[in-house]
């Protein structure tokens, strides 16, 4: 894929860096590819963990737990949170993101304005174009504090996006999902959150099911979102069969069965499984119609 030449996004700050705190989303494959590594009593209990947390609140603490991305480039506005650049170091990547960033705002205002979205019983309005905060070490958002190990994450409550630049090194390096595309599927899922929480996906359930199951359809609905971003933008970002295939290696690197080596129970898992996410991620980039990604009217078995 090319993004040289693209506009970066003006909607993008730098945190800086700051305290720690927890938290995890797309990023929980970072916490998970660490865990993993001590064996199979310490994956487990970092599951258990994980899985009480959606127990409590899979929709509000599971994006602060579970987290993604924020930083400084041209375009970026310093905030006075923090101290230092989270992008003095990492500017390529800083770059990058804000590029992607913009590319995800002119595909969604055009399906918002065209009203090709999954409908949940209210009027959609216009596109809302989020914020994306870069940060180093730990970042104070809406949902919460979060810190750089637990990924990047989407926050409803303010309706922004954050993320450690560094994270794109944890793809390559621990979750063996290396490439800029797996990178540029990273932002789009979390902007695919932001567009759920703005059309109703967000506090979307369904009769008898639990939060864990529910949880599952939300992050396969943000990745056929992503996919539907790629296929829109797919001739402008010059992206090729190479690349998709970056992002589908990455979706199923963060699938809950590879993440915990398949010893995790199926009924714990919020995320859903590495084939699960390759094909919803697929369901989107050959449609590009946001409205074949609607996971709540697939019977759970067909997910």
């Amino acid at each position: 894929m090319r993004t040289d030449g693209r506009d970066p996004s003006g909607n993008v700050r730098d945190r800086g860096s700051g305290g720690g705190a927890v938290g995890a989303g797309l990023g929980a494959g970072a916490l998970f590819a660490i865990v993993r590594r001590i064996g199979v009593r310490g994956t487990l209990i970092a599951v258990v963990a994980l899985a009480g947390i959606y127990f409590f609140n899979p929709l509000g603490i599971r994006d602060t737990v579970f987290g993604l991305l924020f930083g400084g480039t041209p375009g970026v506005t310093q905030s006075s949170q923090g101290e230092g650049s989270a992008c003095d170091a990492q500017k390529p990547a800083c770059d990058f993101s804000s590029r992607i960033l913009r590319s995800t705002e002119i595909v969604w205002r055009d399906q918002f304005q065209q009203g090709r979205l999954p409908n949940y019983g209210s009027r959609t309005q216009a596109y809302e174009d989020p914020v994306l905060n870069f940060f180093s070490g730990g970042v104070s958002s809406g949902c919460g504090q979060a810190s750089s190990e637990m990924g990047p994450f989407y926050c409803p409550g303010d309706k922004q996006l954050y993320i450690d630049p560094t994270f794109y090194q944890v793809m390559e390096q621990r979750l063996n999902a290396p490439g800029d595309f797996a990178q540029a599927y990273v932002i789009a899922h979390e902007v695919g959150h932001h567009v759920q929480n703005l059309i109703g996906a967000t506090n979307k359930t369904l009769p008898g099911e639990d939060r864990n199951l529910t949880s599952v359809r939300i992050e396969l609905q943000a990745d056929c979102l992503a996919g539907v971003w790629g296929h829109n933008d797919q001739a402008a970002l010059d992206i090729s069969e190479a690349d998709r295939r970056e992002a589908l290696n990455a979706a199923h690197q963060i699938g809950d069965d590879t993440l915990s080596q398949g010893r995790a129970d199926p009924r714990q898992y919020t995320h859903g499984t590495g084939p699960q996410r390759m094909r919803w991620f697929n369901q989107g980039f050959n449609s590009g119609d946001p409205r074949r990604c609607d996971t709540f009217a697939v019977p759970a078995g067909q997910l």
